[in-house]
């Protein structure tokens, strides 16, 4: 199922999840528990996230050799192992980071022989313990550039440049940020980067998280004014303590509203400060519906507890998604 003909279904208010593999040495038998709390909720699609390695050191015969290493490996297996496990459509992460476009185009074929329809294309953050990203030789230094290479192969034309050959379908997904990513100047310069990832190819843009919907509104409508008329789904993130929302803004570069910090402050105690947070997402998800959303994507950080909570309001009482009125 191709993710751009999904949201086009009309009057449809469905959620998508974001997840994140397993640590290294960890059962994925805590992923499925987690994916499985959420199934009943019925989600559009799963995304899974993936990051480039991390260099580290090690001894070896009396020598120190640097070593390239994963923290959370396999995504293509977790989305593969989630499709075939919940019956759910599953988007793997691609990146630039730490791949030249030969071994892109190795992954980009596997995920098509594996019968992938979607890929979430980005750039991906800096390598471990460094502040600007770099890519690799013959990599790709923007997203744009790793969404025009799977654009070209879904017509056939292939890393070498001179080599054609079979089509593929993927429908590609990019990054938007309502508040701009970090890197860019201002604004302006932000909505440009966008553009040249949508005129490159890609299909349907995932936001960063927000927490406010006039964000996601009127980045909607610069959006459409710039001529950019792909789905647009805003990402949010359940968020049950000051504490946790404290350290957002300087993870994710990103704005918290004054009402939400005031609500999660006037908390008498940790079940309280949970409620609120997680009424103010609910509240917050409803108006981002009214204001065109297609569908709302949820961050879960690799726990699904919360989450789950939050879908429960929204599927509980009158509302009516995916034509159930009551799913508890």
């Amino acid at each position: 199922m191709r993710i751009d003909d999904s949201l086009k279904r009309e009057n449809a208010r469905t959620i998508s999840i974001e997840i994140v593999p397993p640590d290294r040495g960890t059962s994925i038998d805590y992923l499925f528990r987690h994916v499985e709390r959420l199934m009943r909720f019925e989600p559009d699609f799963i995304n899974v996230t993936t990051h480039q390695p991390f260099t580290a050191y090690e001894e070896h015969e009396g020598g120190i050799i640097k070593v390239q290493q994963n923290k959370r490996p396999g995504t293509v297996a977790v989305c593969a192992a989630i499709r075939e496990k919940f019956g759910v459509e599953t988007i793997p992460h691609l990146i630039c980071g730490g791949t030249n476009r030969f071994d892109t185009e190795d992954r980009l074929i596997e995920l098509k022989y594996l019968g992938f329809d979607n890929i979430f294309a980005v750039r991906g953050d800096p390598a471990g313990g460094e502040r600007r990203f770099s890519p690799v030789r013959d990599g790709h230094r923007y997203a744009a550039g790793l969404v025009r290479q799977i654009d070209a192969l879904k017509k056939g034309v292939y890393a070498a440049g001179n080599t054609s050959g079979e089509t593929s379908n993927f429908c590609i997904g990019v990054a938007g940020y309502p508040e701009k990513h970090y890197e860019s100047l201002n604004m302006e310069e932000d909505l440009i980067h966008l553009k040249e990832k949508i005129d490159a190819g890609a299909e349907f843009i995932i936001t960063q998280m927000l927490f406010d919907p006039d964000i996601y509104h009127s980045f909607l409508q610069r959006l459409r004014k710039a001529g950019i008329t792909v789905p647009v789904i805003p990402g949010v993130k359940p968020v049950t303590s000051l504490r946790a929302l404290m350290r957002l803004p300087g993870a994710f570069h990103l704005d918290v509203p004054a009402k939400l910090v005031s609500l999660l402050s006037g908390a008498r105690t940790a079940e309280e400060e949970r409620d609120a947070g997680l009424n103010y997402t609910a509240e917050m998800i409803e108006r981002l519906y009214e204001s065109g959303a297609p569908c709302v994507h949820i961050f879960t950080m690799g726990e699904g507890r919360n989450t789950a909570r939050l879908l429960e309001r929204l599927y509980s009482g009158e509302r009516n998604w995916h034509g159930h009125t009551d799913i508890t």
